[in-house]
């Protein structure tokens, strides 16, 4: 059998039926799709005025639930009825969600009280735990889309604009917010560090970093170093592009194998058009 995904653990049994646990955007329209073309049955497990309805109404009634932010017991209960041997995040929920306006039923609440501290990685992360109690395997959420994630070298084709010692401060600087957990992405110049991300997110960074009209701006993207990709996979798309365009930051740099390009094909020849480069580290 050909390999579906580097991601896959090594015992994967396609047959199994995959409960996507679907977020905003393209993200988990992506992973619905290359499951599906891989034969992997899909189960979708989509939130109130968060996932895509072209998504759900891709998805027979069968074989979906809807489900409001909080339902936790609900989705647990979903995946053991739909037999799920896999689940799979996938797609950002709003953040203010988990933090204001929450109505968490009986399962979440207990989990929200037990937690110290309380944020997405907490949250997201005291899910995963009650997902794999009930017997089901929380897959990392790169899985099936291999073909979409940054790669070596400048994936725009050409001479990367940006000089090499400049790169490696920008890499520096966003591996150091990461570790602190401030953010995973930062915007420098020549040195000069412009902005950094943090809980207002990437496009807001973008916006501040490109109030100082320069040129030779660099956005970078990187991981943490203890990345917990069942819930934790930083995505560039088309929308981060669109906005680094109204920024003028014209160049990126993504870490490979581990920032996923959501649409990668369309993402790099939208680059191309705008002038933008977007280069791949290690």
């Amino acid at each position: 059998m050909p390999t579906l995904s580097s991601f896959l653990p090594a015992d994967f049994a396609p047959g199994r039926p995959l409960g996507l646990i679907a977020g905003q955007g393209l993200y988990p329209i992506l992973v619905a799709r290359a499951a599906a073309t891989a034969g992997v049955p899909v189960r979708l497990l989509a939130f109130e005025e968060e996932t895509a309805p072209e998504l759900i109404a891709s998805i027979p009634e069968d074989a979906r639930v809807i489900l409001q932010v909080g339902q936790l017991g609900k989705m647990l209960k979903a995946l053991q009825r739909f037999n799920c041997g896999y689940a799979l995040m996938a797609g950002q929920i709003t953040p203010k969600r988990l933090f204001k306006g929450l109505r968490p039923d009986l399962k979440a609440a207990q989990i929200l009280f037990s937690l110290k501290r309380r944020n997405a990685e907490t949250i997201f992360g005291a899910i995963a735990t009650e997902i794999e109690n009930i017997g089901v395997t929380l897959l990392d959420a790169r899985c099936f889309l291999d073909d979409h994630l940054a790669s070596a070298g400048c994936m725009t084709g050409g001479r990367f604009p940006i000089e090499a010692d400049y790169v490696a401060h920008g890499v520096q600087i966003a591996r150091e917010c990461a570790r602190l957990d401030i953010g995973q992405g930062c915007v420098v110049r020549k040195g000069t560090v412009l902005a950094v991300e943090a809980y207002e997110g990437t496009d807001a960074m973008l916006r501040r970093a490109g109030e100082f009209k320069t040129d030779g701006a660099l956005f970078v993207k990187t991981v943490k170093g203890a990345q917990d990709y069942r819930f934790d996979v930083p995505c560039f798309g088309l929308r981060t592009l669109e906005i680094m365009r109204e920024a003028a930051v014209q160049s990126a740099v993504l870490e490979c194998g581990r920032v996923l390009m959501l649409d990668k094909p369309a993402v790099l020849t939208q680059a191309r058009h705008w002038g933008i480069n977007l280069f791949g580290f290690d």
